[in-house]
């Protein structure tokens, strides 16, 4: 049956069954983080840290809530790190621009 339609068929078929179980959306799942941040002056956000490998932002707030954007362009990540207002960047660059999780500390 190995690498049959019915087989084919079947995998598809769990997974979409799995995905179709789990109720909650992709934005409230939790992830941990192996994304280094550097620290940065700026009056909201603590730190930065971007892999261009997956593509994805990591902004560490100073109340500190950690959250990763995805899909995010190395160029973005640059503009946003040269910034004058890294805050002021964020607004109006990223925030509701880009499919956010909320990433768990890793002392979590």
């Amino acid at each position: 049956m190995r690498g049959s339609p019915l087989a084919l068929f079947a995998s598809v078929f769990f997974i979409v069954a799995t995905v179709a179980a789990d109720p909650s959306p992709p934005e409230t799942k939790t992830i941990i983080s192996h994304i280094k941040r550097d620290a940065v002056q700026s009056t909201a956000i603590a730190s930065i840290g971007y892999s261009r490998r997956l593509r994805a932002l990591e902004i560490e707030f100073r109340n500190g809530a950690i959250y990763r954007y995805l899909t995010v362009d190395p160029a973005t990540y640059r503009e946003l790190m040269l910034a004058p207002s890294k805050t002021r960047y964020y607004d109006e660059h990223i925030r509701r621009k880009y499919r956010s999780l909320h990433v768990r500390p890793t002392n979590e």
